[in-house]
């Protein structure tokens, strides 16, 4: 385990705007340079098979740009794994998706899809892509991961931070003590362990805190509050808060 906890920033949400009116602004490759200007240690983007979002061509300019990793996030289909062994990110995160979802809903059923996940995620072993999958807190996803060679899971903490922004608390702790049990599961079966969806200043420490998560995947909320900030000032406050809970 590591006391460095990196901050991967998701800049779908700055191509969401742009498309609202068409255009090339606001630039997400540009969003993506001043992310990693502000610290952040990595950049996540998921390219949707109905492209609401980021776009192809997106994909292959941030790649271009920066100089931290790109995690592509990605539906587990055949358009997407061309797509992303062309692209030669860092990592690929695969994720459930459905066309009607406004957002990432839920985990990817690993344990009832672990053969042809299996052979899925081969090609990118074999390119040298590390593979992650977005998972619930569940023992069974978890074990099943570590079973098909998974390098990562990255643990979906949207139950967490639902119940804490309405006031749940006691729903709050229960998933916080999901997380916490299956993180350290994960880090025992040797899963590199993340989490993500949902987090702002006010949820982020306690999860922050766990030693076996190495990294947390943030975005609406950051690409929301730079509205009022700036992107910069945004990131360098969650990055503060996840530094002060670590240390």
């Amino acid at each position: 385990m590591t006391n460095k906890l990196r901050l991967g920033v998701n800049i779908d949400h700055v191509a969401t705007v742009r498309n609202a009116r068409g255009g090339d602004n606001p630039d997400p490759v540009r969003a993506a340079l001043m992310a990693q200007e502000a610290g952040a240690d990595g950049i996540t983007a998921h390219l949707r098979e109905d492209r609401r979002h980021i776009r192809d061509a997106d994909m292959a300019a941030i790649k271009d740009a920066i100089s931290v990793p790109l995690n592509f996030e990605m539906a587990a289909t055949d358009e997407m794994q061309k797509l992303a062994l062309a692209t030669e990110p860092h990592a690929v995160c695969l994720v459930p998706e459905r066309r009607e979802e406004r957002t990432t809903e839920g985990g990817l059923d690993v344990a009832g899809d672990d053969n042809r996940l299996a052979a899925y995620i081969s090609p990118f072993k074999n390119a040298g892509i590390r593979v992650s999958l977005f998972i619930g807190s569940d023992e069974r996803q978890v074990r099943a991961a570590a079973r098909i060679g998974a390098d990562i899971i990255e643990l979906h903490a949207g139950s967490y931070c639902d119940a804490h922004a309405e006031g749940r608390f006691d729903a709050r702790d229960a998933e916080f003590v999901r997380l916490r049990d299956m993180a350290k599961l994960a880090h025992s079966l040797g899963l590199e362990v993340h989490a993500g969806h949902g987090f702002t200043f006010d949820s982020v420490k306690p999860v922050a805190a766990l030693p076996e998560i190495v990294e947390l995947n943030i975005g609406h909320f950051l690409i929301g509050e730079a509205i009022f900030t700036g992107l910069a000032p945004a990131i360098k406050e969650m990055r503060r808060l996840m530094d002060e809970a670590r240390a």
